[in-house]
């Protein structure tokens, strides 16, 4: 089988702490790619490190990579220990679940975002597994350093606990609308959430597959098929992965969104 090899940079200096390993197979790696000083501006305003004491912002990048993964890659599998704080900047990255055969998508990652990390500032195992859907810029923080900074800077600490409040908030959102809304009404709601990220779009495209899209919204593929036939009626038009409102009002009329339960 062919190893996932990830070439990443690293002071040798801190080998022996933060070890880098092939995603796969787990080996430490012999090959290298400095993350390179003009990407720094971009990832220092990412929202978790925007705040952060310069000097320990510093210390953290000399410890991070910035890397470019192919799609349809395993970044880490449930179970493992998380050894990094992925931070998504480009592309597209699923986390989902197994259990005795069955697989399950549980959210989509979009830039500029984090994930998972609970896991990090736990230092327990991931719970989740994810891979990339599209070509993805990842940087990758060493999850040791990330809880040491944590202590020392006041910043980040507020940082991380924003970011794990919100990660609750959105667990809320998405088990009320599962619990909540019949199938129908979460497809039509989940398409009026992706046009107001685009802007309030009438046209855009899906990301992912279908089955994923099913998973992430509880039900099956050929439910969702027949919630997407079913929509026709009620001012949505899906052909493949292209989507078009053609009547905002009456989509909305019929899916119910909550301003309070459906934010942008």
């Amino acid at each position: 089988m062919k190893s996932n090899k990830v070439k990443l940079d690293i002071p040798w200096d801190s080998i022996d702490k933060y070890q880098i390993y092939d995603i796969t197979h787990r080996s430490i790696l012999d090959e290298a790619v400095a993350m390179r000083p003009g990407e720094r501006p971009e990832i220092s305003r990412l929202p978790l490190f925007a705040e952060m004491r310069e000097e320990e912002r510093d210390r953290l990048f000399a410890a991070s990579f910035l890397q470019v993964f192919p799609p349809e890659l395993t970044l880490f599998e449930a179970g493992q220990q998380a050894d990094f704080l992925h931070v998504l900047v480009d592309g597209l990255v699923e986390l989902k679940a197994a259990n005795h055969g069955r697989e399950t998508s549980l959210t989509l990652v979009e830039p500029l975002h984090s994930f998972i990390l609970a896991a990090v500032v736990t230092d327990m195992p991931y719970l989740m597994t994810a891979r990339t859907l599209s070509a993805s810029r990842i940087l990758l923080v060493p999850a040791e350093l990330v809880r040491g900074l944590i202590r020392q800077d006041k910043a980040l600490m507020m940082a991380v606990i924003r970011e794990l409040a919100n990660g609750y908030r959105e667990f809320v959102r998405a088990l009320t609308d599962l619990k909540l809304r019949q199938s129908t009404e979460r497809i039509g709601n989940h398409l009026l959430l992706q046009s107001r990220r685009r802007g309030g779009a009438d046209n855009f495209q899906l990301k992912g597959e279908k089955k994923m899209l099913a998973s992430l919204l509880g039900m099956t593929p050929e439910n969702l098929s027949r919630g997407f036939g079913a929509l026709a009626a009620e001012g949505v038009i899906i052909s493949g992965s292209q989507v078009s409102i053609t009547d905002r009002a009456r989509l909305e009329a019929f899916s119910h969104p909550d301003p309070f339960y459906d934010p942008l």
